[in-house]
């Protein structure tokens, strides 16, 4: 058994994602609907998925809330909600009271697009971390190497929120440098209240490159050694995965380089964790 923690779907017609921007881009720029996604897990032993949110529109989680009550192996959300907005808890509060909203298990904002790499510490977004804790959802952290350090302050402050790293916070593996992404990695991997997902690896190298996992290897091996493998969950991060490799080539990649784990270990990262951090 296996869950997907990552992957999204869209539909250009009902809603634009400015950020696929730019010839290199052009891949994604089509619709991925749950047609799609059942095609792609076809035969890859994936039995559950956790859908996360693309844009920061707040029609959109209802949507996919939506979706989840209606797609075979969708078993969990992650959606979005202006975290500075002074209605915050109310906001959430719909969403959970929506018909589907069993399915809102977690909250994410993309803080790799703001300029500010002290966003996460300010005192109103404090206060949406404050009643995504309250709510009982978990926090997903889609940041850039700059951002770690308020990362760190941000989960230091709520030790009974569960964070969830996205993308192993995209370190720069197109470059092969290891700092000072490692050490940041590892200074927000000491606190228990934070779990990784292996994800996005494939993208953050040279798309015509991958899939290798002797150049992925070393990032691999920080997030296992700082996490360890009752805090990692694979993703696929699909269908923007698709710009450097096919879907089931990133499950055998993920599988290669978690291969030196034990049986109990694997299955943690390939099933069990996913399954206690969302409640699937």
């Amino acid at each position: 058994m296996t869950v997907d923690t990552h992957h999204h779907l869209w539909d250009l017609d009902v809603r634009d994602q400015p950020w696929i921007a730019g010839p290199e881009m052009e891949p994604l720029r089509r619709d991925f609907r749950p047609t799609d996604l059942q095609a792609a897990l076809k035969g890859s032993g994936v039995d559950a998925t956790v859908l996360v949110q693309t844009v920061p529109d707040p029609d959109e989680t209802p949507e996919m809330l939506v979706l989840a009550d209606s797609v075979d192996r969708i078993a969990a959300v992650v959606g979005w909600v202006d975290l500075t907005a002074r209605d915050v808890r109310e906001r959430i509060g719909r969403l959970q009271t929506h018909p589907s909203g069993r399915w809102l298990k977690g909250i994410r904002h993309q803080v790799e697009d703001e300029p500010d790499p002290d966003w996460l510490v300010r005192p109103d977004v404090l206060n949406g971390l404050a009643a995504v804790e309250d709510a009982g959802l978990v926090y997903e952290l889609l940041v850039r190497v700059d951002q770690l350090p308020a990362a760190i302050k941000a989960v230091g402050q709520f030790p009974q929120l569960t964070f969830v790293l996205d993308h192993c916070a995209k370190p720069p593996v197109a470059s092969g440098e290891l700092e000072p992404w490692a050490e940041r990695v590892r200074a927000l991997a000491a606190h228990p209240n934070v779990v990784c997902k292996l994800s996005g690896l494939v993208t953050e190298d040279d798309w015509s490159r991958q899939p290798d996992p002797v150049r992925l290897r070393p990032y691999a091996d920080v997030v296992l050694e700082a996490f360890g493998p009752r805090r990692l969950m694979f993703g696929s991060d699909w269908p923007v995965c698709l710009l450097a490799a096919e879907y089931g080539q990133v499950i055998d990649l993920a599988k290669q380089l978690t291969a030196h784990l034990d049986d109990r270990s694997r299955s943690a990262v390939f099933d069990g964790n996913a399954r206690e951090v969302y409640d699937i």
